[in-house]
């Protein structure tokens, strides 16, 4: 088990008086058997109306809205986490229980592609060959790393909604690339998956109480009996250095931030998070 602290800021500056905008932000962890949300706020600055609630996906969401002019905007997410180590995969499923109407009703929405995670024809191929032979969860993983290992990881050559297909004809791109293009190539073999947002901390044998500069993460989950956490970025399963925010069929269900203004447009964000082990 670890206990964990982030503190993710997010500021714009607008250059400009902006008369209104109204946001929503999906920064507050989930808190289900395997972490343990000990405590969460979000601030907003200036002071705002807001409220809550639960999306579709089962992500929180603070609603949020400015109606008097400011020129600065700046959100604090801040929570402490405690993370238990996750379950071992689930070995005993088979291509026939996965297949199962059961499963295929339950998890429709993570086995159909979307625009963004489609797997282009070669991807597919590849993730076929990399299962050929092997039981459901072990064949999920050799599909992600036969993946991942097609590609460097290059910040600064996608955005956020590029689709997979762009990244993978780079082969090139960060950690939501390789989650899009991981959950094609696993939907591609019917392997329901789902994207997952959230904070890895960067450094395992940090001290206790040492405060380290992170970075918003994405990893998959996939479904062979039980949801399952793989990181295909660093090629491992979903760790206590793991904190989930939100879950979705990519990364469109689960954007951090989201909203529009009046006014001038802002500069692009200013963002940090900061992560200390705590416990």
């Amino acid at each position: 088990m670890s206990v964990l602290r982030v503190v993710h800021t997010t500021s714009f500056d607008y250059g400009g008086p902006v008369r209104a905008s109204y946001n929503e932000a999906r920064m507050r962890p989930v808190d289900d058997e395997d972490q343990h949300v000990r405590s969460a706020r979000v601030d907003v600055r200036p002071h705002t109306w807001f409220d809550e609630y639960v999306d579709y996906w089962g992500t929180a969401v603070t609603a949020f809205e400015l109606l008097s002019e400011h020129e600065r905007l700046t959100i604090v997410a801040e929570s402490v986490v405690e993370r238990r180590p996750a379950s071992a995969p689930a070995l005993t499923w088979s291509w026939s229980d996965l297949g199962g109407e059961a499963v295929l009703d339950a998890h429709a929405a993570f086995l159909s592609p979307t625009s963004t995670t489609e797997a282009p024809d070669d991807v597919a191929a590849l993730a076929l060959e990399a299962a050929g032979g092997l039981a459901p969860t072990e064949a999920a993983e050799a599909v992600c790393l036969a993946v991942r290992d097609q590609l460097e990881y290059v910040p600064g050559v996608t955005a956020v909604h590029t689709p997979a297909a762009e990244a993978w004809a780079a082969r090139k791109g960060v950690c939501q690339d390789m989650a899009h293009l991981a959950i094609g190539a696993l939907r591609s073999v019917g392997i329901p998956a789902r994207y997952v947002s959230g904070y890895l901390h960067p450094n395992s044998d940090a001290p206790l109480g040492e405060t380290v500069r992170g970075d918003s993460h994405a990893w998959v989950e996939f479904w062979t009996g039980a949801w399952v956490g793989y990181d295909p970025t660093n090629r491992r399963f979903v760790s206590t250095d793991h904190i989930v925010v939100a879950r979705g069929r990519e990364y469109g269900d689960v954007p951090p931030l989201k909203g529009v203004y009046a006014g001038r447009g802002p500069a692009a964000p200013q963002v940090e998070v900061r992560i200390t082990r705590v416990a």
